[in-house]
């Protein structure tokens, strides 16, 4: 099934948007299956999850981390993560830039924004990215790369409000990248959407979708 599932949904986009398969909460059985259809980019939002998943599966596999990381948490990851999308403070900058720098590597992140109108979400907004970005501290990391922003849209049936959020991601991308990325070619990615919303999220610009329940099948808790 999830062989198929893969198929079909990969067949829908286009070549320049990557698939994060969304398999947190889901055994590395799973994950394996996933894998031997050719998939090779996984997402998952809990650290310790994460790194127990690492321990068992192939290590050619491309970890993301997309879920709310606590600064406490970062160091089970930092000596593998591929791409951390949610940075949401300086605080959390800091600590995954030490833990980067304790294990020799650099690590690519996404500044998250908040783009919802439901207050739960997580995210900066554009004033506070541009004093992260000004700041001294910012400047003095050596071991983070920013590569670009990640969004996640309000849970809603209203298709325009969904593609108003995706816009206005897409336009602070812009902004960035203008004001403060123009010479950096790493600055690229778009993450926005998920199973019930990537269609419009790839219409406005989306370069990595993170989809779970159309891959793994669908699950209680949570949109993904």
């Amino acid at each position: 099934m999830i062989h198929e599932r893969l198929a079909n949904l990969k067949k829908t986009l286009p070549p320049q948007v990557k698939l994060i398969a969304v398999s947190k909460t889901k055994p590395a059985t799973l994950i394996q299956e996933a894998y031997d259809a050719g998939q090779r980019v996984f997402g998952e939002n809990k650290a310790q999850e994460m790194q127990q998943k690492h321990a068992l599966l192939p290590h050619d596999i491309e970890w993301h981390f997309i879920g709310h990381l606590q600064t406490n948490k970062v160091k089970y990851i930092a000596p593998f993560v591929h791409l951390i999308h949610s940075v949401d403070s300086l605080k959390l900058l800091n600590e995954i830039n030490r833990e980067a720098q304790k294990n020799n590597r650099m690590i690519d992140c996404l500044l998250q924004f908040h783009i919802a109108t439901e207050e739960t979400k997580f995210g900066l907004d554009m004033e506070e990215v541009k004093q992260l970005l000004q700041s001294d501290e910012f400047q003095s990391f050596e071991n983070i790369r920013i590569c670009g922003v990640m969004g996640m849209a309000t849970f809603t049936d209203n298709e325009e409000t969904i593609r108003k959020e995706f816009r206005t991601l897409k336009h602070v991308f812009d902004l960035l990248k203008q004001t403060f990325f123009s010479g950096t070619p790493s600055f690229k990615e778009i993450s926005m959407g998920m199973s019930s919303d990537f269609p419009i999220a790839i219409e406005e610009g989306a370069t990595m979708i993170r989809v779970g329940s159309l891959i793994f099948g669908a699950r209680n808790d949570s949109k993904h």
